[in-house]
């Protein structure tokens, strides 16, 4: 009996993840008014969710269980991804850091949640995904968030 309570539950846990064993539909998501572009997961962030600050969207799982921002701005102060991470006072405890004079890549966790944030800086322009995703499905997520990630790009 405890087999099939073990089955079940497995069963439920697989059917609602964000996540699914069903191949993902890929697109490529590109903001016009400042050559940002990256490859974006359609079939998994299926509702928008309302427009971030400069240009962009945001978008969630039909559950609401994970969100994904596309977003550029005008790097306005012409600040290095290291002091444009400082001044917006990221949490103490990162547990991913990763700072070139290019880009930054910053991952942690909040409450039930990963959030993962890499913002590429070129032409005074920042291009950034921020990605938030529950912790208990961590590894469903990595290949997901690292093509989403190594796509960004940016004029």
């Amino acid at each position: 009996m405890n087999w099939v309570v073990s089955v079940l539950v497995f069963a439920l846990v697989a059917s609602t993840s964000a996540v699914s064993a069903q191949p993902v539909r890929w697109t490529t998501y590109s903001i016009a008014q400042t050559g940002t572009s990256v490859d974006f997961p359609a079939s998994i962030f299926t509702e928008e969710a309302g427009r971030p600050d400069g240009y962009g969207q945001r978008f969630r799982t039909a559950d609401g269980r994970a969100d994904l921002t596309i977003q550029a701005a005008p790097n306005v102060a012409n600040d290095s991804p290291a002091a444009f991470l400082a001044k917006n006072h990221p949490p103490a405890r990162i547990q991913y850091k990763r700072t070139t004079p290019r880009l930054f890549a910053v991952s942690s966790y909040k409450a039930d949640k990963v959030w993962y944030n890499r913002c590429n800086f070129s032409s005074g322009l920042i291009h950034c995904v921020l990605i938030n995703y529950p912790a208990s499905e961590e590894r469903e997520w990595d290949d997901v968030v690292t093509r989403i990630s190594l796509s960004l790009r940016g004029k």
